[in-house]
């Protein structure tokens, strides 16, 4: 077995799976806008896209698919990039449906962190949340395996100087996704050997749900 416990072998599936799904979201929203730098005019862009009010009003389903849409290519091919280049060597450490389950809460903690810190009209998009989720599980991982953080550390520090030095980047979105992945990774690989999955489905169950609860409050709070 894999430090996680997943058994080893087999070449990445959910990574470029959420990869093609992204970008397949990324064409659909080109398609309907009828443009590719202005694709948030889409349809689908504004009912997917998370907007902490709009979730408040009962439009749950924003704090998970928000983090499917992107603006402009750019966005897109920055995002999708830091997924494969990062996801393809934690998947396989991980397992496939670990590693999911990582890239899932990762995105819910960035999610809630935008209700919790961004204005209520904002409208907040993009994979990143998910993507610094995996950025600290690896730094994790290292940890784990008791190899120097290095290039991955020195990686995680230049994507927080660009989160907080360029504009119309939603800092809450990046640190919630990068604590929460982090948080998750831990419960993942620091689990006893002996009840490891018993374990791991209660922190990663544990963990969505104090989520879910922090923005059921805030969602309270707002309306």
């Amino acid at each position: 077995m894999t430090i996680a416990g997943a058994q080893p072998g087999g070449r990445p599936l959910v990574t470029p799976t959420l990869v093609a799904l992204n970008v397949a979201v990324f064409a659909w929203t080109v398609a309907t806008s009828g443009s590719v730098s202005r694709n948030d005019r889409a349809p689908l862009f504004q009912q997917w896209a998370l907007v902490p009010a709009a979730v408040a009003d009962g439009e749950w389903w924003r704090v998970i698919t928000g983090g499917f849409l992107h603006f402009g290519p750019i966005h897109l091919l920055f995002n999708m990039m830091a997924l494969w280049v990062i996801g393809k060597d934690i998947e396989p450490a991980l397992g496939r449906s670990r590693f999911l389950a990582v890239y899932l809460v990762s995105l819910l903690g960035g999610s809630t962190a935008v209700m919790l810190l961004s204005a209520p009209n904002a409208l907040v998009a993009g994979a990143s949340g998910a993507v610094f989720g995996l950025m600290g599980a690896l730094a994790v991982l290292l940890r784990r395996l008791r190899i120097p953080l290095g290039q991955v550390g020195g990686l995680i520090v230049v994507n927080l100087v660009i989160t907080f030095l360029l504009p119309g980047i939603s800092v809450a979105g990046h640190l919630g996704g990068l604590t929460v992945g982090a948080l998750a990774t831990a419960a993942l690989v620091y689990a006893p050997a002996a009840r490891r999955l018993p374990v791991q489905t209660a922190a990663l169950g544990g963990l969505s749900l104090v989520l879910l609860v922090v923005i059921a409050l805030r969602m309270t709070a707002m309306v």
